[in-house]
């Protein structure tokens, strides 16, 4: 496949599972797409089958996760499928759910990389646009911050910081390669503290929460058997929460990016500002001498 091209998936694969806020059982369809068809996800619960198209625009919620939403149809925790696309190429797909939610399997994007590995990633002939950051621009709020400077390949730098033994001060640099995300993002879960976990089930989430689908931590440890997947899991996984969000602006991107202590709000608040104009990004065609992008990242590794 080369870099220049769209990609969509070889045919179509099905999956189901729990949604991690509304605890329902749901069955998600992945279809192939043509080209500049984007990721759009289809409601077969609802009457007329309504699509939402995966865009910063349709964002209505980021607490806890992020939900996409028009005309009072939303589809939320898509972060998850979104940074498996990305991290794996794919421009176009159809997502067809039979209920709100996307699953969330082990709390990371390991299960959905798989679901697009069975699918197969397929070269089509529309031209790749890519979303260049042009100069510098930042987004402040509080001691949270997200910072864009230009670069010629996909890289993110995270740091965060919880007043926990297990957690504490994290840092981590990536660049999007041919295998790393597979390698050293996909698989990190969700994670949350237990001490919250009454408030947010009285506020009717995480009802489907579990230590199946979540690194869980008390007061001390990390309540997990098997403890982490990578000591800095955490971490990783707010890139993965990154990517999912950066994802919905419909174009693979060039750029670096510098984050602190940020989360679905200021990632969402990021991109719309960014997005709004004033000159810091631009939509590019890619040419022969642009650089690379790798495509079909699904390798497990």
């Amino acid at each position: 496949m080369t870099h220049h091209k769209q990609h969509t998936i070889g045919q179509s694969v099905w999956c189901s599972g729990v949604g991690l806020h509304s605890g329902l059982k749901v069955s998600l369809v992945l279809k192939p797409a043509p080209a500049d068809h984007g990721i759009r996800f289809r409601r077969t619960d609802l009457p007329g089958n309504p699509t939402i198209c995966a865009h910063y625009d349709n964002v209505i919620d980021t607490f806890q996760a992020t939900t996409i939403g028009s005309a009072g149809i939303g589809v939320s925790t898509v972060e998850h499928l979104m940074a498996a696309l990305y991290g794996c190429g794919v421009d176009n797909a159809l997502v067809e759910l039979n209920g709100p939610e996307a699953p969330i399997f082990d709390g990371s994007a390991a299960p959905y990389v798989k679901l697009i590995r069975k699918a197969a990633i397929v070269e089509q002939t529309g031209a790749r646009r890519y979303l260049t950051i042009r100069r510098p621009f930042v987004v402040e709020e509080g001691d949270s911050s997200i910072i864009a400077t230009p670069a010629d390949q996909f890289q993110v730098h995270y740091e965060i910081e919880f007043p926990h033994p297990r957690v504490g001060k994290q840092e981590y640099s990536w660049e999007l390669t041919n295998t790393s995300f597979s390698r050293e993002i996909a698989k990190a879960r969700t994670f949350g503290f237990l001490k919250d976990v009454q408030r947010l089930q009285q506020m009717g989430l995480i009802r489907g929460g579990s230590l199946s689908n979540a690194v869980v931590f008390d007061e001390n440890e990390v309540l997990n058997v098997n403890g982490f997947r990578y000591s800095d899991e955490c971490v990783r996984h707010k890139i993965l929460d990154f990517i999912g969000d950066l994802a919905l602006t419909g174009l693979p991107v060039l750029g670096k990016f510098e984050i602190r202590k940020a989360g679905h709000t200021l990632h969402s608040r990021f991109l719309a500002e960014l997005m709004a104009g004033k000159g810091y990004a631009a939509q590019t065609p890619v040419a022969a001498s642009a650089p690379y992008i790798p495509s079909g990242l699904y390798a497990i590794a």
